[in-house]
């Protein structure tokens, strides 16, 4: 057994350059946040550089304000041969007084690799109290959950029959996007998805007072390098009296040729807000097409088999 430290808590101010359209810290900052803070524990425990593999059920359930003292917690509750399984809070409070309250939690996972790029055992984590036991029993649990949400979503098509609202984001992979391997930083591809669908939302609604208040199966398939073409696409799937499910797909490649690969999937939930905060009736989307119908529906599966992971969560 490793005598490393199972969790590490980063600590920082938010900025007034973490603000977003909707008056508080973005989604897409927060989510960051949630990559920095599995990274550096995943690469503390492995002692080995380490990629994104997998994001799932991401809450917000409160905004994170300007000013205030952000926590981002990550600790390890299970270990594979050469992934490691990080549940990740982050609570927020004002500095000069309070006690943090938390804005969001998921599960990360990371996978430790070698200088050939693949994948290294990591040491094994025992858990050592019961609070430890319950949670790596919640991780083993959702394994297979989480198989079946990206069976679900990779079963689905995207092509021109498709007539929902959708926004397409174009641009390069910048300097500034890097992360300690070379490749582009997890969390800055996570805010871009979480940009691409606020377009979608605002563009439905109307108004850029739209927040996430969920986004999941985030499923990282390929790396993305410095001066890459980036695509980022996203879909109105669903509306629900004052959600709006989108879907975001991640695309990349040399722009010398214009091929790109898809490198993330996933799917984000934005919520209408008016201002006071309050969520508000947005007009409803009508599938048009076969295609539309069955994504529409797929979404629909979504929201059950996440209630399935709420259930198994400890």
């Amino acid at each position: 057994m490793s005598d490393r430290s199972d969790r590490v808590t980063l600590r920082f101010l938010a900025a007034p350059t973490d603000l977003g359209y909707s008056g508080t810290v973005d989604a897409g900052r927060v989510l960051e946040w949630i990559d920095k803070a599995g990274y550096a524990l995943a690469a503390q425990w492995s002692g080995r550089y380490c990629v994104t593999a997998y994001v799932g059920n991401v809450h917000f359930s409160r905004p994170v304000l300007v000013g205030q003292l952000v926590e981002a917690t990550a600790r390890i509750i299970h270990t594979g041969r050469s992934s490691m399984h990080i549940e990740v809070s982050v609570t927020s409070h004002d500095p000069r007084g309070g006690e943090p309250v938390e804005a969001t939690s998921c599960l990360i996972i990371f996978v430790a690799v070698g200088d050939d790029g693949r994948s290294v055992e990591v040491p094994v984590w025992t858990p050592s109290t019961e609070h430890d036991v319950e949670a790596q029993q919640g991780a083993v649990r959702r394994i297979d959950l989480r198989a079946a949400i990206e069976a679900a979503m990779a079963e689905q098509h995207y092509t021109s029959a498709g007539t929902a609202p959708r926004e397409v984001l174009r641009f390069l992979a910048a300097p500034t996007d890097v992360n300690w391997g070379g490749k582009v930083h997890g969390g800055i591809v996570m805010r871009w998805i979480d940009e691409a669908a606020h377009v979608v939302a605002s563009r439905w609604t109307g108004s850029t007072h739209n927040v996430a208040v969920y986004s999941g199966g985030i499923r990282f398939y390929q790396p993305l390098f410095i001066g890459d073409l980036v695509e980022v696409e996203a879909r109105l799937l669903h509306t629900g009296t004052s959600s709006m499910h989108i879907s975001v797909h991640v695309r990349s490649g040399d722009p010398k040729d214009g091929e790109l690969r898809l490198t993330t999937h996933c799917l984000t939930v934005f919520v209408a807000l008016d201002d006071d905060g309050a969520a508000v009736q947005v007009r409803a989307w009508v599938p048009a097409s076969d295609e539309d119908r069955a994504l529409a529906a797929h979404a629909l599966d979504l929201v059950a088999l996440r209630s399935a992971v709420d259930r198994s969560t400890i």
